[in-house]
């Protein structure tokens, strides 16, 4: 009988292995696209208009007083929570997703961060964020 050497840790060498060609094959990825962890993740949709960003996140059952939004070295972060309406006692089925949620997109350089306004209707968290004025080149003269 032939005997079989057994590794109890041979899965998690696959897995080791597989992270690697991800980081290879992904380098560019910014940590700050990345979602943290978080409790659950709104769906969020980034349109480019001519004279501004529009973006718009699903966040039904949010209070606008708990959800934070910062735009800070071009990079947007929203965050927030959806809170429990109840004790859990008594249900005999629970699907909504409560907690935290955290989200960061890294913008383009041409967004102004003095001209972001936001506003939450209807569990529809929508952000506008106006471009900045493109600013033409001085031509410099070159004195003798």
């Amino acid at each position: 009988m032939n005997m079989i050497h057994y590794d109890p840790y041979r899965f998690f060498n696959r897995l080791s292995n597989l992270d690697r060609v991800f980081d290879s094959a992904f380098p560019h990825l910014d940590e700050t696209e990345a979602v943290s962890t978080s409790d659950w993740t709104p769906a969020v949709d980034i349109k480019e208009e001519d004279q501004r960003y529009l973006i718009r996140a699903d966040v039904p059952g949010i209070k606008p007083e708990d959800i934070d939004i910062s735009l800070e070295n071009g990079v947007l972060t929203i965050k927030g929570e959806r809170r429990h309406e109840s004790e859990e006692e008594g249900y005999k089925r629970i699907e909504r997703v409560h907690g935290t949620f955290f989200r960061r997109f890294t913008l383009p350089d041409n967004v102004d961060p003095d001209k972001v306004d936001a506003k939450c209707k209807d569990g529809v968290l929508e952000i506008v964020i106006d471009k900045q004025e493109k600013v033409l080149p001085k031509k410099i003269t070159v004195k003798a």
